[in-house]
């Protein structure tokens, strides 16, 4: 038998090809953040790195600002993370202060007032997925009811306890920006998630570093040129 983590991307390839197969052939599979799967998470080294306790997104990949931002209309079917491998007392270390590794997807709406551009509302999410047995693995989670997304949402990943899905400090330019305020950057301790729909917040702290994750896009269908010309 399959490993379950083996079983969950078997069922969202599954899953794509179904959807895929249904839609016309001017809808596209994109993976938002693909530029993560390169990226290594940062444990069992020493120190492990894990994000804990906020909403995170992407802000900067090397010099690219917009890797993390949906390129089209479309669906979110399924969502990717990177695992680092922490050891047992690295584990216990976590667990005993944020309690068992999980995630999640949230889809972030922008500001429109560009003074305003750090300030995000949750318009999506998937359910919180518990992470410890995936640990040491890239694993991909399909969605059993997909994520309307605009073209500019933002997709950012939610921890609610930690994750070890973080690199180590760069100087390549990337950096990430969790939902905390400017003058609490470093109270990794103190809960400031998104998990609620309509929730907004100002994402004021930016970090060096690469979170690990990504995001399957379908993208609407678009009229072809004979359909198009059609009343």
């Amino acid at each position: 038998m399959l490993p379950r983590s083996r079983l969950i991307v078997l069922a969202g390839a599954l899953t794509l090809v179904a959807l895929v197969g249904a839609a016309p052939a001017s809808a596209r599979i994109i993976e938002i953040g693909a530029a993560s799967s390169a990226v290594t998470s940062t444990c069992p080294a020493t120190p492990c790195v894990a994000v804990s306790r906020t909403t995170g997104y992407q802000a900067q990949v090397v010099n690219r600002k917009r890797s993390y931002l949906v390129p089209a209309d479309g669906r979110i079917v399924a969502w990717t993370i990177g695992l680092g491998s922490p050891t047992a007392d690295q584990t216990a270390f976590f667990d005993s202060r944020f309690g068992e590794a999980s995630a999640s997807l949230t889809i972030l709406r922008r500001n429109k007032f560009k003074r305003k551009r750090l300030i995000h509302r949750v318009v999506g999410s998937t359910p919180v997925e518990r992470l410890a047995r995936y640990f040491g693995q890239r694993v991909q989670f399909p969605l059993a009811t997909s994520l309307r997304v605009r073209k500019g949402f933002v997709v950012a990943l939610t921890v609610p306890t930690w994750a070890p899905a973080l690199s180590q400090v760069t100087t390549d330019g990337s950096l990430w920006r969790a939902s905390r305020a400017e003058n609490r950057c470093r109270s990794v301790t103190r809960q400031t998630a998104q998990t609620d729909i309509g929730d907004r917040v100002r994402y004021e702290c930016k970090y060096p570093e690469r979170l690990n994750y990504s995001a399957t896009l379908i993208t609407s269908p678009t009229p072809n040129a004979a359909s198009a010309g059609r009343r």
